[in-house]
């Protein structure tokens, strides 16, 4: 999960250039050298493992280590290998503090990707399709290890790349003087790096048995912003056919925005002069940098090459990369977040609502009465609720979500869907008994089960659960193979339509009971003509 940093909340919670076909890697002779598990990238040979059923190779570096001069630089090639490079453990993540991601993470060396591949990938004519996994963390935490692609491989028959990227400020700072070239003058260095590893998937993917023209892209939460990023970047342009937004939005912010924050970051890291800042920076060491960034949140920011606009204009105005699209939130997204106000008062909740919403308060607690939630964490579930359908959360969830299905829907095939799995295994066991309803993050377990918050949800799914589970897999294999999330013998997905009032969306439920509903409902649910009309 993420960290989050809501403006006005007394308390937040710790969560977690295209190249020619031409220049594609040829697939290695006979599946690879070894029995498959050698394979030639286009700096070496690396040597990969058999481990779920499938083959693996982990910690694969897609770009030099973002170190020393190269900080705060566009990612360059990996320096090339001599010999083969063992490919059984991943790479290090990048700089981090602890969050219910993981432990706090000292590490600039951390640009390396993980594919995944059934076991004769390379006999396929044409190669198979390709899964790309961002991972989320509000741009300050996770890793590409959390995305083990073994289920989705072994399920949909297909190939999957998940990958790590700079966090905090070491991938999204907008210091003057920082960035020495256009490509950096914005501080989406981050960004460069999503982009660079796909990049490399055109480049290398081919020789593990892929297409890399059937390239699919995914992320959730931060890694959701991403998609909406990647799809508005032109520099992203042809790297993929396909994308899946799961929580996410098109939040960005500009530069004057963004340059404000990283002053005030720079000064806390002991740079106060703003004109010269960048090399001060340059001088501290990562630890000092990690440290000073307790309450630097960043987003992409737009202004220069690779954010022209801001990703929300690009969109509403049709200038994006069209490309099929999964978009979908989950029921109850506010409440992951909001565990921060169990302790409150009914008095204390107003309170924070007043700071949040100002003079729409009142209106707001009235749609969202205290004595409609139960105790004991009563002011937990209604600022939650109320952050759910407001979409409060950089947009995230409720009300803005289909709105930006809506606009999707104008100009590309799309596909909503909202998770409602209301008893999905909880993230923590923090405050017992407490109700996460389908928080945000919730869905995750049930297509990597790698993903934990220091245990494994998967292990904890119910067997109508592992239904949903299984269901979800084969609809995200099938999107990933065709474009469409049309699965035989399941229940037929709908494309959403920019006219609401005559559109379906996917209900995920467990136990056999996923099936499409009304936008209309959904829009009841979350109470959208009072958000709409707000």
């Amino acid at each position: 999960m993420r960290k989050l940093t809501i403006a006005g909340a007394a308390a937040a919670t710790l969560l977690g250039l295209l190249l020619p076909a031409a220049a594609h890697a040829a697939p290695a002779a006979a599946g690879g050298h070894g029995g498959g598990l050698v394979v030639r990238t286009e700096r070496g040979l690396v040597k990969g493992k058999s481990a779920e059923g499938i083959h693996q190779w982990l910690g694969i570096p897609y770009a030099a280590p973002p170190a020393g001069a190269l900080r705060w630089a566009a990612p360059q090639p990996a320096p090339r290998w001599h010999g083969i490079r063992q490919a059984t453990s991943y790479g290090g993540r990048c700089a981090q503090l602890a969050s219910g991601n993981g432990p706090r993470v000292d590490n600039e060396n951390c640009l390396y990707l993980n594919v995944f591949t059934p076991p004769h990938s390379g006999h396929h004519r044409g190669g198979l399709p390709v899964l790309v996994m961002i991972h989320g963390g509000g741009l300050t935490t996770g890793a590409g290890d959390q995305h083990d692609g073994s289920l989705i491989v072994n399920t949909d028959g297909i190939i999957v790349v998940s990958v790590n990227y700079r966090l905090g400020p070491f991938g999204f700072l907008d210091v003057p003087g920082l960035g020495t070239s256009a490509q950096t003058a914005s501080g989406d260095y981050g960004l460069l790096d999503q982009e660079a590893a796909l990049r490399w998937v055109q480049r290398n993917i081919a020789a593990f048995g892929g297409n890399p023209a059937a390239v699919t892209i995914d992320g959730e939460s931060a890694g959701g912003w991403s998609m909406c990023a990647l799809m508005t970047s032109p520099p992203a342009r042809g790297l993929f056919r396909a994308a899946i937004m799961q929580s996410g939005s098109c939040a960005t912010q500009t530069r004057t925005t963004a340059q404000a924050a990283s002053l005030a970051f720079a000064k806390t890291a002991g740079c106060p002069d703003a004109a010269t800042a960048a090399a001060c920076l340059r001088k501290r060491p990562e630890q000092t940098l990690l440290s000073a960034s307790t309450s630097y949140q960043p987003l992409f920011i737009s202004g220069g090459p690779e954010l022209p606009v801001p990703a929300a204009q690009a969109v509403a105005s049709g200038h994006y990369n069209r490309v099929p699209l999964i978009i979908g939130t989950n029921h109850n997204e506010g409440r992951t977040f909001a565990q921060g106000f169990t302790g409150l008062t009914q008095d204390q909740a107003a309170q924070v609502i007043a700071s949040e919403f100002g003079s729409k308060a009142s209106a707001i607690l009235a749609r969202y009465p205290w004595s409609s939630y139960p105790s004991p964490y009563t002011a937990a579930y209604q600022i939650g609720d109320i952050w759910t359908d407001s979409g409060f959360l950089t947009g995230i969830g409720g009300c803005p979500e289909q709105n930006l299905a809506a606009q999707f829907a104008a100009t590309t095939p799309t596909f909503f869907y909202q998770f409602d799995d209301l008893h999905a295994p909880g993230l923590n066991n923090d405050h017992p008994g407490y109700q996460w309803g389908a928080g945000h993050a919730m869905e995750l377990a049930y297509l990597w089960p790698s993903f934990n918050n220091g245990f494994s949800l998967y292990d904890l799914l119910t067997p109508a659960q592992l239904q949903l589970s299984r269901q979800m897999v084969r609809y995200w294999g099938a999107f990933t193979a065709t474009g469409a999330p049309e699965v035989p013998g399941q229940p037929l997905w709908p494309r959403y339509t920019s006219r609401q009032l005559m559109s379906q969306l996917m209900s995920l439920r467990p136990g056999g009971q996923t099936r499409t509903i009304p936008a209309g409902t959904f829009a009841a649910e979350h109470q959208c003509s009072f958000w709409n009309a707000s």
